[in-house]
C-alpha cells in the first residue's frame, strides 16, 4: 500500500499577501500603542501633579510616566494611612470624618493606577505590532 500524495495548494502569492496584511496590522498596532502612550503622558502632564518629596522614588518630579505615577500613588496611600491611623476606607466607621480623606485618596490612587495600566496596554500593543511586522516580513521573505 503506497502513501497518499497531497497536492501543494499554498501559493506564494497568498503567503506574500498574508505577510503584507501582517505588516499592515503590525504598523497599526505600533501607531496605536505610541498614540496611547502620548495621550496618557499629555493628560498626566496637564494635571501638573508633582511626586511628593517624601516618596520612595522620584520625589519632586512631575508625574508624566508610568513609574512616577506609580510612585505618587504609593505615597498617596502612605499619607492616607497616616491620616486615618492605618485604617482604610472600608475599616473606618461610616460617620468618621476621616472616611472622606480615605475615599479621596482611594480615588486618586485608582486614577493614577489607571494611567499605569494604560501605559502597560500601550506598550503591549506596540510590542505585538512589532511581532506582527517581523512575522509578516518573514513570510514575505520565505515566499518567492
Amino acid at each position: 500500500m503506497s502513501e497518499p500524495t497531497y497536492a501543494h495548494t499554498t501559493s506564494p502569492r497568498g503567503v506574500r499577501t498574508v505577510g503584507l496584511l501582517s505588516i499592515i496590522a503590525g504598523i497599526v498596532l505600533v501607531v496605536a500603542g505610541a498614540a496611547t502612550w502620548w495621550v496618557v503622558t499629555d493628560q498626566l502632564k496637564a494635571q501638573n501633579i508633582t511626586v511628593s518629596e517624601d516618596a520612595e522614588w522620584f520625589g519632586g518630579k512631575q508625574v508624566n510616566g508610568p513609574v512616577d505615577a506609580y510612585s505618587q500613588a504609593q505615597v498617596i496611600d502612605k499619607h492616607a494611612l497616616e491620616a486615618t491611623g492605618g485604617k482604610t476606607y472600608a475599616e473606618l466607621e461610616q460617620d468618621d470624618p476621616l472616611r472622606e480623606v480615605a475615599m479621596n485618596a482611594s480615588f486618586l490612587r485608582a486614577s493614577l493606577f489607571t494611567s499605569v495600566v494604560a501605559y502597560g496596554v500601550a506598550l503591549f500593543a506596540a510590542g505585538m505590532g512589532l511581532m506582527w511586522i517581523l512575522m509578516g516580513w518573514s513570510l514575505r521573505r520565505l515566499a518567492p
